[in-house]
């Protein structure tokens, strides 16, 4: 039999490495100053590209794609290279992930604080951005397809099962979730308004976490897991189990965050079922991975690789026993906006995600650098100080979300709330806050710790090098199942077949529950007095999703007592219809808005967006200055915006928008002078009119400024429809 000779590429492993350590400190970085503003709410005050609103979104997206996404791409491109005996299919592609994957990343963290965002949750990067991460994703695809057909190992792996459905999914997610029409370089719609808007985006949303936090790590826990312990998996059949009825499963679920929404019932009802079911498969591979440690137990008290995937796993099981849990109407209606739900995410990302991706690394690095890891101590401690931080970080957000349940819901023997105003269910646990910002700053000396050994393990190694290997080259066999030949064992050495099922098992859910809300009416029903925004009020809207104001405010009253007692009537899905994208928002750190509209003059919405403080004693709302001294987005691109709305199906016709200018210099005079019985704005107007003076600059009146447009914005919310007291 011919043996030949051939090179594995570790160089792109290392790459990844090492994209993925430094942005790892910084995400993580920066989601520490995220949590001191719950704290100092005006920390960065007056610097807007160091806003919560902006930065909340860097985080997210700095975490999952650059820290998690290089881990998950370097973890692939080593083991997959082993598994199928092949150096991967193209250097140039390998190449182009890495770049091209980098390049976005960076992208990200100018445009993000520079509020350049869809406002989207883990799709926040504008139009550009996401027909680049489609054409990189879409060169990591080829690069891996070809590399498995060209393979010297004739049966591929189970985690090349999970490598192959990670492919297919976000593909498939990213593109349906990112049609959008662009107005300029730097501003789109989504495709999708309102509900249908919101079905999508959690479609998306669920499954982003699905199958790129999710199903590529069960990949990794494949290969490397019983790499680390010698010993290899519990039970194939499980894992077969396990990978076709998750992937089939998870799709359907999306609609379980959108529970007590004005989303018809019969999307709500599959997303549950489909939720509950997913344990199962979930606890499988848990099982399958924790039963892999058997008979090595003893090993795994003093080999922290070990440990961090042994406690990477059973956060995975935690996780995934909460997931179809919180899926339970009568759970979802406690959780649903609450940090409850910050505690459940991040203890999958802090446990399952970065603790096994730190444990890989700790196993790669030596064999790639050929030494031993400089410190086991070091290890040891990164691991017991991760632990750690984990607990003190989820703890308080579980004792946060369910003091916020309870005091929403509370209600005194007259029916009035005991809890009238939102702002006591704030200052009640800033505390857990507190120690959630300590159990940040645990978990990040862990990472710093973790990245220091692994440069000091670099240090004393030798430089990493391609790897000479060898292996029997691939003799074709038939097409056809051989007698006595399993049916799955067929399957895996036919790589296009595979990919083929693959798509169809994870393409199903999203069909059945996305084509009918597009195409059939009378799953949105009509409201005729629901009409478009404004020119004004669109302005305003773009403002509202440039700040990041979603982060905090939900608009959606659900149907409970609690919630129409507090904000007034329950929402309708008609009046969604021409809201693109939806702003539904997932967290309330502040009261929901969907009717605020006429609630407050003019006058106390200026004065709380100059100083939250002033207007609502405890507000950890930081203030927005800067929309009182920039002058609004150019109008020049408001009749743009009007026309691609008009592609949307939004009722504007051309007359509108020629005459949008006109509108908007009407309703801006109309706030402004109501504005003006105010001491406050009195003195800023004369104040802007002094610098103006001083410095020979033209005077910009204040309804030319933005904030103007965002309180047309906000007094326009929850008013199209009339609801008898």
């Amino acid at each position: 039999m011919e043996v030949q000779q051939f090179r594995y590429d570790n160089k792109i492993v290392r790459n990844f490495i090492y994209a993925s350590l430094l942005f790892g400190v910084v995400g993580m970085l920066v989601g520490l100053i995220v949590a001191l503003f719950y704290l100092f709410p005006n920390l960065t005050d007056g610097i807007p590209w160091l806003s919560y609103g902006r930065l909340r979104p860097l985080h997210t997206n700095a975490v999952i794609f650059a820290f998690v996404g290089n881990a998950v791409f370097a973890g692939v491109y080593y083991s997959l290279q082993r598994l199928l005996k092949a150096r991967m299919f193209s250097d140039f592609l390998s190449q182009v992930n890495f770049w091209g994957w980098q390049l976005i990343i960076v992208g990200a963290a100018i445009s993000l604080p520079l509020g350049i965002t869809t406002s989207k949750e883990y799709a926040e990067l504008e139009w550009p951005f996401d027909i680049a991460i489609a054409l990189v994703w879409v060169a990591f695809g080829i690069n891996m397809i070809g590399t498995i057909i060209k393979r010297r190992e004739r049966h591929i792996y189970v985690a090349v099962w999970f490598y192959i459905a990670t492919f297919v999914a976000v593909a498939l997610l990213h593109i349906v979730n990112s049609l959008e029409i662009p107005v300029s370089l730097t501003k789109s719609y989504s495709a999708y308004a309102g509900v249908q808007d919101a079905l999508v985006q959690w479609w998306y949303g669920h499954n982003a976490v699905a199958f790129f936090l999710t199903t590529p790590f069960l990949g990794l826990m494949y290969y490397y897991l019983p790499k680390a312990a010698n010993r290899p998996v519990y039970s194939y059949r499980l894992s077969i189990i396990h990978f076709w009825s998750l992937i089939f499963l998870y799709i359907w679920a999306g609609p379980h965050h959108l529970l007590y929404s004005t989303l018809p019932d019969w999307a709500q009802n599959l997303g549950v079922v489909f939720s509950v079911m997913l344990i199962a498969p979930s606890w499988g591979g848990m099982i399958n991975g924790l039963l892999t440690l058997r008979g090595v137990w003893d090993k795994v008290r003093t080999d922290a690789i070990l440990k961090f995937f042994v406690v990477g796993i059973t956060g995975y099981g935690m996780a995934t026993f909460e997931g179809p849990m919180l899926s339970l109407k009568n759970v979802n209606a406690i959780a649903h906006f609450t940090d409850w739900v910050v505690a459940h995410v991040h203890v999958g990302a802090l446990a399952w995600n970065g603790f096994m991706t730190f444990g890989m690394i700790y196993w790669i690095i030596p064999r790639i650098t050929k030494t031993q890891l400089f410190s086991q101590k070091l290890a040891n401690f990164h691991f017991w100080i991760g632990t750690l931080g984990i607990v003190l970080y989820a703890l308080p957000m579980y004792v946060a979300g369910f003091t916020q349940a309870e005091m929403w819901k509370q209600f005194n023997e007259d029916g009035t709330l005991v809890y009238p105003q939102f702002m006591e269910t704030v200052t009640q646990i800033l505390p857990m806050y507190a120690m959630r910002a300590v159990g940040g700053v645990l978990y990040l000396t862990g990472v710093l710790v973790g990245v220091y050994n692994i440069i000091k393990t670099v240090s004393v190694g030798s430089k990493v090098e391609d790897e000479l290997a060898e292996a029997p080259a691939l003799v074709t066999i038939s097409k056809y199942r051989l007698r006595n030949e399993k049916w799955h064992s067929w399957l895996e050495r036919k790589p296009v077949q595979f990919i083929v099922l693959t798509t169809i098992a994870v393409a199903i859910g999203g069909i059945i529950q996305i084509v009918p809300m597009l195409i059939v009416k009378s799953n949105i029903p009509t409201i005729t007095s629901v009409k478009p925004y404004t020119p004004l009020e669109l302005e305003g809207r773009d403002l509202y999703i440039r700040e990041g104001c979603n982060n905090c405010h939900s608009q959606l009253v659900r149907p409970f007592r609690s919630e129409v007692k507090r904000y007034g009537e329950y929402s309708k899905s008609g009046e969604y219809v021409y809201d693109h994208p939806f702003l539904w928002g997932s967290k309330r750190t502040g009261p929901d808005l969907m009717r605020v509209g006429g609630k407050y003059n003019h006058n106390w919405h200026f004065n709380h967006m100059w100083s939250p403080q002033a207007t609502s004693t405890g507000s950890i709302m930081p203030a927005y200055k800067w929309l009182f001294d920039n002058k609004a987005m150019s109008h020049d691109d408001v009749q743009k915006k009007m026309a691609v709305m008009a592609k949307l199906g939004v009722p504007y016709t051309q007359e509108d928008i020629d005459g949008a200018l006109a509108s908007i210099e009407k309703q801006s005079a109309e706030i402004e002078e109501g504005l003006k019985g105010d001491p406050k704005f009195v003195k800023a107007y004369d104040a802007s009119k002094e610098k103006a003076r001083l410095t020979g600059e033209k005077f910009v009146p204040m309804k030319d400024r933005e904030i103007v447009a965002l309180i047309a914005y906000l007094q326009r919310l929850g008013t199209d429809i009339k609801v008898k007291k």
